[in-house]
């Protein structure tokens, strides 16, 4: 088998557009037990596909990892992708999204093993705040102490990402073979064990996918603890967005002092 240069999982879960650059692979996400959409499954191969309602992309990340053969390995979202003239750049912004040829210009130019979104800024809001206002902040806490039983040399780092007012969101990236068996390793690792420690039974719908809002927040950690060199590359929205919704939402969260995370 012929290892590639570079692929990017683009997770799907209903019928969407997906570009048809060659670097780009379609994947139904949480594909097991659902009506297929003509992708490929991550309930394939070595595969996390039932947990997808926990660890929404995640799963997709998961099988790229134990499932494909590339140098480079990376994960868009259908609707959103690394484009090129940043979030308000000219043009339709499926034809700004970045080829196989533009990746490796990153990776050799900068010479970085990871490209990570723009990092995005809560300003008024740590990233501890911001999560404990949003979510249950008992799961931070159990966080918290599996990396201080499993990888003691990261807690500097945990603290010092957790009291940032910025971070790197949506799960996106990409990364050289070598950096993502190290990552997932150490990501799934956690995780897992958090599955182990915390009921999310009594969860509502969105807050029950607390692994893959977790797992945004823990990127950073593993990036800051390890010293990984990275480039920030531009992600649009394949769609149009609701900001007044998104900035009431985050000022409410903040102000009335969290949600109700449970059904």
């Amino acid at each position: 088998m012929t290892i590639e240069r570079l692929k990017i999982i683009v997770a799907v879960h209903k019928p969407y557009w997906v570009p048809g650059i060659e670097c780009y692979l379609p994947l139904h996400v949480g594909c097991e037990g659902k009506q297929p959409l003509g992708f490929t499954g991550d309930n394939t191969g070595d595969n996390i596909s039932l947990k997808n309602g926990s660890y929404c992309e995640l799963t997709g990340l998961y099988w790229a990892w134990k499932n494909l053969d590339a140098d480079y390995i990376g994960l868009v979202h259908y609707r959103r992708y690394f484009t090129r003239g940043g979030l308000f750049g000219l043009g339709n912004k499926r034809d700004r999204i970045l080829n196989e040829q533009e990746f490796m210009k990153t990776f050799n130019d900068k010479n970085v093993e990871v490209i990570l979104p723009t990092k995005r800024h809560y300003y008024i809001e740590t990233n501890r705040s911001q999560y404990e206002h949003a979510h249950n902040p008992a799961d931070l806490k159990a966080v918290e102490q599996i990396i201080n039983e499993k990888y003691p040399e990261c807690l500097t780092a945990y603290n010092k990402v957790m009291n940032r007012t910025w971070g790197h969101r949506f799960n996106m990236m990409v990364m050289s073979r070598a950096k993502l068996n190290e990552y997932c390793t150490w990501l799934f690792g956690i995780l897992f064990e958090l599955e182990k420690r915390i009921d999310i039974s009594s969860y509502n719908a969105y807050n029950s996918r607390v692994f893959g809002f977790m797992s945004e927040r823990l990127l950073d950690v593993w990036i800051e603890a390890y010293k990984i060199p990275f480039a920030e590359q531009s992600v649009s929205y394949m769609e149009s967005q609701n900001w007044f919704k998104k900035i009431y939402l985050f000022l409410k969260h903040k102000f009335s002092g969290g949600v109700d995370y449970r059904k």
